[in-house]
């Protein structure tokens, strides 16, 4: 059983948000705990259909929907932890998060059906990496839409960045990642917390870095059919369809 699923909103798998979250991952990992990253893009996650507004208690686990968020629902279930890290699309999470987000009313909206939302007591933190602003809208309604769910939200639990840099030459950024993760696991291993935030792990940060860029290099270097478009689209040739 996975202690803590990491969630990638991006289709970029191997950009600044998976960077982040990855950042976050290894430091939990760093605590004894056991992470899985997650890859929205590779998943079969269609919208919701919004089967509440007809009949409350329509909305339910397992979802109507038959698609690879089934598959999810039950890792979730497992795991005690969840840290959703999305780019910022004008002013808000990308699509891929929002489908991911909507569709947990199924397990949200058994508190109809139970009298207990299947969420209650999971640990929720939230990254937002982009280019641009409205990074602070998006974590905070992200995370807001994950403590109505029931999710239990930590100290130091968000963080967004927006600037046109790789996050890894922000050091101040890794700090702040690192500790997302270093409060999800201490809450899980039910830790006497004197001190939230850890400056100390500046040191550590600075040693994994260049793990977390070789790990993005060779995952790019897999996504052929992607640069195959991007070079042909740079270079203003036409995409047969």
């Amino acid at each position: 059983m996975v202690d803590v699923l990491g969630i990638n909103g991006s289709p970029r798998k191997y950009g600044s948000t998976f960077k982040s979250l990855r950042i976050a991952l290894m430091a939990i990992e760093r605590e004894g705990l056991d992470t899985e990253l997650i890859n929205l893009v590779d998943l079969d996650i269609k919208p919701c259909i919004g089967c509440l507004c007809d009949e409350q208690k329509a909305c339910r686990y397992p979802c109507v929907i038959d698609d690879d968020m089934r598959e999810l629902y039950d890792k979730i279930l497992e795991a005690k932890g969840v840290i959703i890290a999305t780019p910022i699309y004008w002013f808000a999470p990308s699509g891929l998060t929002k489908n991911f987000i909507d569709r947990l009313t199924a397990l949200e909206n058994m508190i109809f059906v139970e009298g207990r939302s299947w969420l209650e007591g999971k640990i929720g933190s939230v990254i937002a990496i982009g280019n641009d602003g409205g990074g602070l809208n998006v974590v905070s309604t992200v995370i807001g839409a994950l403590n109505c769910m029931g999710f239990l939200i930590p100290p130091f639990a968000i963080t967004y960045f927006e600037e046109q840099q790789d996050v890894l030459d922000n050091l101040e950024l890794l700090v702040e990642l690192a500790n997302i993760g270093r409060n999800l696991a201490l809450i899980i291993k039910k830790v006497a917390v004197k001190q939230w935030f850890d400056q100390s792990l500046r040191e550590w940060v600075e040693e994994v870095r260049g793990e977390i860029e070789r790990e993005a290099t060779r995952i790019r270097e897999n996504e052929k059919e992607r640069l195959r478009i991007i070079t042909r689209l740079i270079k203003g040739e036409q995409l047969v369809r």
